[in-house]
């Protein structure tokens, strides 16, 4: 099918009215910015993680190309993620609703990125910031056990009268969480059901396990300062206050100086 510049015109004026009317009605339509042209479209670890994991899956390459070109020309608007749910409307040459089901991560393999975790993340902003160790990074972003998800786990659906698997509406939505992860990288934690704190608190509590058995410079140091992060509700009263039984020994060296000051 041929289409005139004058057809284009109308579908865009069409969508504008449409728009119109939905914020009359108190609807509210932010769209998604993402660079156009040939620009990266993700420039985070996170982002970019993203976006490698959906294009590494055969059943999806026919359809991301025309999705990433969506998003490119501003045709995703509102876009939401929640827990196991993303949700967008996105302008094609009509409005149209699309949504995302996405399973939450298996508790097991949550537990085995927690345990892979131990001692790699030195703080929430290097969490978020993807700053993490080789090992921990090849855990979280490994196909079949990483913490992004499998095909068989994204169930999609859009208003669009196109019944392919993944509609160019869908592909335009993921890769719009690629681009939403680049600023808000906590939403994956957010979409895939778990905590991220844990993973903090698993390499905290692992440090804190080897600081307590050593007679280093750190003992009696602010914990909470070394690791960046309010360890008050994360680790038991007992493991924070362990380095404080060495200020016992300071009454013994006071009292062994009083026989030098009578001389």
């Amino acid at each position: 099918m041929w289409w005139s510049y004058e057809d284009v015109r109308e579908q865009k004026e069409r969508l504008q009215r449409e728009i119109a009317k939905r914020k009359k009605r108190g609807e509210k339509f932010e769209v998604l910015p993402a660079p156009a042209g040939q620009k990266k479209l993700c420039t985070t670890f996170w982002g970019q993680a993203w976006c490698k994991n959906l294009e590494s899956y055969q059943q999806y390459e026919s359809r991301l190309p025309r999705g990433r070109s969506y998003l490119r020309q501003g045709k995703v608007c509102n876009l939401k993620i929640d827990a196991g749910q993303l949700s967008a409307v996105v302008a094609g040459s009509e409005l149209y609703e699309t949504s995302i089901l996405i399973q939450p991560l298996p508790k097991k393999q949550w537990q085995k990125i927690v345990k892979s975790g131990a001692g790699q993340v030195g703080s929430m902003l290097d969490l978020l910031a993807g700053k993490l160790g080789d090992g921990l990074m090849a855990v979280l972003t490994d196909k079949d056990d990483g913490l992004f998800p499998k095909p068989k786990e994204i169930h999609f659906d859009c208003s669009c009268p196109d019944h392919a698997d993944m509609c160019k509406h869908v592909s335009a939505v993921l890769y719009g969480v690629g681009v939403m992860l680049d600023t808000k990288p906590e939403l994956l934690f957010t979409l895939r059901g778990v905590d991220q704190a844990e993973l903090l608190s698993n390499a905290s509590s692992a440090a804190i396990t080897d600081l307590s058995a050593s007679t280093g410079d750190l003992a009696g140091a602010d914990l909470s300062a070394i690791f960046g992060i309010d360890l008050s509700a994360e680790v038991s009263l007992p493991d924070v206050e362990a380095p404080k039984a060495k200020k016992k020994k300071a009454p013994a060296k006071k009292a062994a100086k009083k026989p030098q000051k009578k001389r």
